[in-house]
């Protein structure tokens, strides 16, 4: 019954932080790219990937603002008794 609740890693195997293949550090490539002046603002230097994202972040930010701004007007309102 003891050896069933064990997991597999407590058997022999270990568990490896370590990713099997390494990735690229493109830091420093993208710094250089943002801090570049080429007259365009910072959020479309990116290209048309980190565009969306932007716009995808910020349609949502306007909208929720504007929504909770018109919750707290009606709650502001007094409500009609006929």
């Amino acid at each position: 019954l003891r050896k069933q609740r064990i997991s597999p890693t407590a058997e022999g195997r270990t568990v490896s932080t370590a990713s099997r293949r390494q990735l690229e550090n493109k830091v420093a490539e993208k710094q250089k790219l943002l801090q570049e002046d080429r007259g365009i603002p910072v959020h479309l230097k990116g290209g048309v990937g980190r565009a969306l994202l932007g716009r995808d972040t910020v349609t949502p930010t306007v909208g929720g603002t504007a929504y909770a701004i018109y919750r707290l007007a009606v709650a502001s309102l007094p409500k009609n008794r006929d």
